[in-house]
């Protein structure tokens, strides 16, 4: 048997990885920085939800808002039971057009090789003009765009496969 690049994250995930969980919890952010939460449920292709993925958001352009931070810029949110997730972003005074909330990546058992995608805000600075956007088909864009609710946070779902699959990017 040969080595492979990648392989499954294994049956105790939630546990190795509990560090960076609570790690990139946003306690000590700049006092004018906004943040918003995001929430939402990942789903495998027969629409169950999955109770093991580990979901990472990078924020380059909050980074800068989280000096203080051991991890600046990053979070990693654990799926519960249910299959959700939820994390807190901090939001750039000033952000770049076209640019996502945050970049996501996926892990979960049963992939392997982890998934790459992205958030938008669907208020943001991100959505209008976007490149990232520009490349996936019109019909499938709502799969990258976190829809504001009234108690002022985010609601964005992960499909795995089917029919709503989010869209995954290949950055090989």
């Amino acid at each position: 048997m040969s080595i492979t690049t990648s392989q499954t994250i294994g049956p105790f995930s939630h546990e190795a990885w509990d560090w960076a969980v609570q790690a990139s919890a946003p306690a000590t952010l700049e006092s004018s920085a906004a943040t918003v939460i995001v929430q939402g449920v990942i789903r495998d292709g027969d629409g169950v939800p999955i109770n093991d993925a580990m979901i990472e958001a990078w924020l380059p352009q909050g980074a800068a808002n989280e000096a203080q931070q051991a991890i600046p810029g990053f979070r990693r949110a654990p799926s519960d039971e249910q299959g959700r997730f939820a994390f807190r972003l901090s939001i750039p005074a000033a952000p770049t057009p076209g640019e996502p909330a945050a970049w996501v990546t996926v892990f979960a058992r049963g992939l392997v090789k982890h998934q790459f995608t992205a958030i938008f805000l669907e208020d943001g600075a991100g959505v209008d003009g976007s490149a990232v956007l520009a490349q996936v088909p019109a019909e499938r864009r709502g799969t990258l765009i976190a829809r504001k609710q009234a108690d002022g946070g985010y609601a964005w779902d992960i499909a795995m496969q089917g029919a709503s699959e989010t869209v995954f990017f290949d950055y090989t």
